[in-house]
């Protein structure tokens, strides 16, 4: 017994002693990794500080006058410049409106140091009841350092300079100067920076006339700039005043007698003279950016401070059209691609559509992450069945989408058994589109389009998009993605080969062609004409209306790739960019839209190369005239670039390809006889293209993705960016007179219908190019294939092979 009792007693020792050793070794690793953390955190602190923002711009105050930018029909599309915030000084300020940012932002913000941990905690409270993202504990402060210097990318790393910065922001400016900072420099929507460039953007008055009821409304609007402001969204502007209102009335700075007179002042919206309700009048933002580019390549950052007025080529009415018939272009062509799918679905509870207080923060922080673009807006689906979709835009805004013909766009996410990840149900975050009378739920546009016109008489740039939405990204496609030009590319061909001996008439093998392994070093390769539809011989006319690539192909090896890619450079083409190897018959270079809609230009203008401009002139603050365009004019005879002769033929040829060729429906929409065009779609369908003109306007459109991929096997130049032309030319062209062909050039005739140059008259033009034996490229070829390996590699398939095999033997 008393064994046992030793045993059991020495066990109950071990034990402790291995109890007290293991929580003692595990004390001092928690100290020894709390020590570690500490130095990681002062090392980072050391190393971040020194590196944060200077604070004197943000106190820097000096008046400046914006650069503003117009249209050649004087309406404003941008601004640039600090003056547009209307610096007030602290005391200027009416008490009312600071009341009413203090009661909505931070109404701890005389008490904290920059971060209001009783706030972060009620919110971290608040949002745990709700199991949701309910309340938020950013400051006044913290406002201030993102606004400032701070991208809105959620990472950790910016997390933890927000929070420097704020320490930094008040440990060097008094609570006053931080308060004065976020009133003048905040963004409130429509371009108005600061609660006074607000009043008189939202209620056209300065704003030391401000009411409680005003005050409210403008102090509503930092949560969600673009959503929140009363000409976006009065409705929800007006739910979030009674907020602030209620705010004001609790902290204090209303008596109820107050706060009732506010709830039942009307609101009216009216902008001050010279300030865009609204936004700006029509959608230039890509025109605007692009005139401030090229100005700044002058001046330098004195653009901003010195009153420079740019008065651009552009005309409104043509760049509202561009840009209306691009977004059409590219929702029709989001229509009929498979609906991907809400944007997320949420756990939404039971009811929670009845209790404003609980949805509307929901959705409030939906729309942070989900941002609106323009006319298509996000919204919470309280509902959905194969025959209505409900969809919150707020407690106060329900929309039902009853329409069939929304409905079918997004059938496949109404159905049964529709997967998880396409499926619409209640909770989904979804975006609605007014398409004319019915609203429809449509996935935001992942594809890209681009869209320019241009006089062709001076270059003169009239309209020019270039993008889907300037808001999500300033880059241009216009003027800086170069993309393969594909069958647009193809007029530019056989330009060369008019000069060259061959004519409309010529007759030329369609059938298929193939470059074996052994030619091309590296991987066969087998083009396609479009549809797989082939024929013996076709006229090069034929060969043109119809794109096919085999005539192409057989025309670049008559011609030569290298006296092609010469030749090119008289439209404006880099010589870099367009590679001389038999795929650049079917456009397989590089082009910007600009750059194509110059090298149309030459077609449209007689022959001649007018490089593209965009600012007419530009004044200083007091009108005088600093710059003057002065573009190159078609008739100059130094911008010749191509015998009148080709332009001639080209002209007729062109129009015939919009009028019996891939882009009849030219001729068909818009029952003119003086436009000619050409469409465009590369390997895959990874671009589709139309160029069309006539003598007074060229026009290119694009249709793409950022990152190239297919668009669809039966997208094409035709059916995906023709639609996006027209819709612009039916509102650039109406009521202009046509224009008929001039007169025939010199050393031009036409003989039994078709056309020929006086020194290859029929018996000595080429008659025949090609086999009609089903001839591959080593038909008359001798040999050389450098290069081809590596283009096949870099660019692959039909639209981007390599050097190709020596051009055919063809006398001229």
């Amino acid at each position: 017994m008393s064994s046992a009792t030793s045993s059991k007693s020495n066990s109950s020792a071990a034990s402790s002693s291995w109890i007290g050793r293991f929580f003692f070794k595990t004390a001092i690793f928690c100290i020894g990794m709390g020590l570690c953390v500490a130095l990681l955190g002062a090392l980072a602190l050391a190393l971040a500080w020194p590196n944060l923002p200077d604070l004197h711009a943000m106190t820097d105050y000096r008046p400046r006058v914006p650069l503003r930018v117009y249209t050649a029909d004087k309406v404003l599309i941008g601004e640039f410049g600090e003056e547009r915030r209307n610096v007030l000084r602290f005391n200027e300020i009416p008490d009312v409106m600071k009341s009413a940012i203090l009661s909505a932002e931070d109404d701890r913000f005389y008490q904290h140091g920059g971060i209001d941990w009783s706030g972060v905690l009620r919110a971290m409270i608040a949002n745990i009841t709700h199991m949701s993202k309910a309340q938020g504990a950013s400051t006044i402060t913290m406002q201030v350092a993102r606004n400032f210097y701070l991208s809105s990318e959620k990472t950790y790393t910016r997390k933890f300079y927000e929070l420097l910065l704020t320490f930094k922001i008040e440990a060097n400016l008094s609570k006053d100067q931080i308060l004065d900072l976020y009133m003048n420099q905040i963004y409130l929507g429509h371009r108005a920076y600061g609660f006074a460039a607000a009043s008189r953007t939202y209620f056209g008055k300065p704003l030391s006339e401000i009411t409680p009821a005003e005050a409210a409304m403008l102090a509503g609007i930092p949560k969600a700039p673009s959503r929140f402001n009363p000409i976006a969204n009065f409705k929800r502007a007006k739910v979030r005043q009674g907020y602030v209102l209620g705010r004001m009335k609790a902290l204090g700075y209303l008596t109820d007698d107050e706060y009732k007179q506010a709830m039942a002042q009307p609101i009216q919206i009216k902008s001050a003279p010279g300030t865009p309700s609204g936004g700006y009048a029509i959608h230039g933002d890509y025109v605007a950016e692009l005139a401030r580019q090229l100005l700044y390549d002058v001046y330098q950052d004195d653009i901003y401070s010195r009153g420079f007025n740019i008065y651009t080529t552009v005309n409104s009415k043509d760049q509202e059209a561009a840009y209306t018939s691009l977004r059409q272009g590219v929702l029709d062509y989001t229509r009929r691609s498979a609906y991907p799918g809400p944007e997320e679905t949420i756990d939404l509870p039971a009811g929670i559509e009845h209790d404003p207080a609980k949805l509307d923060p929901i959705i409030d922080d939906l729309q942070e992450k989900y941002a609106d673009s323009g006319d298509i807006v996000m919204g919470l689906v309280l509902s959905a069945d194969p025959n209505k979709i409900t969809v919150a835009r707020s407690s106060q805004e329900i929309i039902d989408v009853t329409d069939k013909r929304a409905l079918r766009v997004v059938a496949r996410g109404l159905a049964k058994n529709a997967k998880p990840d396409v499926k619409i149900q209640r909770g989904s975050v979804v975006y609605l589109h007014k398409n004319g009378d019915y609203w429809e739920v449509i996935n935001m546009p992942s594809v890209q389009a681009a869209f320019v016109a241009l006089n062709p008489q001076d270059g003169a740039i009239q309209a020019m998009v270039g993008g889907f939405d300037y808001d999500q990204g300033k880059f241009n496609r216009v003027t800086q993605a170069w993309r393969q030009p594909g069958s647009s590319f193809k007029p530019f061909l056989y330009a060369s080969s008019l000069e060259r001996g061959l004519t409309p008439a010529t007759q030329i093998s369609n059938e298929p062609f193939s470059l074996t392994a052994a030619q091309t070093g590296s991987k066969a390769w087998n083009p396609k004409n479009y549809g797989n539809e082939y024929n013996p011989m076709l006229t090069m006319r034929q060969g043109l209306y119809k794109s096919m690539n085999m005539v192409s192909i057989r025309i670049m090896q008559a011609v030569g790739p290298k006296y092609v890619q010469d030749y090119i450079t008289r439209f404006g083409f880099d010589r870099a960019r367009q590679p001389a190897v038999l795929p650049l018959a079917l456009g397989a270079g590089s082009v910007t839209p600009l750059q194509l809609a110059g090298a149309y230009s030459v077609f449209a203008n007689g022959g001649y190369r007018v490089p593209p401009f965009l600012i007419d002139h530009v004044t200083d603050s007091s009108g005088k005239v600093i710059m003057q365009a002065k573009p190159t004019i078609a008739g100059d005879a130094a911008a010749r670039a191509i015998d009148p002769r080709t332009v001639y033929v080209m002209d007729d040829l062109l129009r015939g390809v919009a009028t019996y060729g891939t882009g009849a429906r030219v001729h068909r929409e818009l029952k003119r006889d003086d436009i000619g065009g050409k469409t465009g779609t590369t390997n895959d369908s990874h671009d589709a293209w139309f160029a069309g003109f006539t003598p007074k306007i060229v026009g290119v459109a694009w249709m793409g993705y950022d990152q190239p991929r297919s668009l669809g096997d039966r997208e094409t130049g035709g059916g995906a960016a023709l639609p996006i032309w027209l819709g612009f030319m039916r509102v650039a062209l109406a009521g202009q007179p046509q224009t008929p062909p001039g007169p025939m050039p010199p050393g031009l005739s036409k003989i039994d219908g078709d056309y020929y140059f006086s020194e290859f008259p029929p018996g000595i033009a080429v008659a025949r190019v090609g086999l009609p034996t089903g001839d591959t490229a080593s038909s008359g070829n001798s040999g050389g294939n450098d290069g081809i390996s590596q283009l096949l590699n870099q660019l692959g398939g039909a639209s981007a092979s390599p050097r190709a095999a020596q051009p055919e033997k063809v006398p001229f």
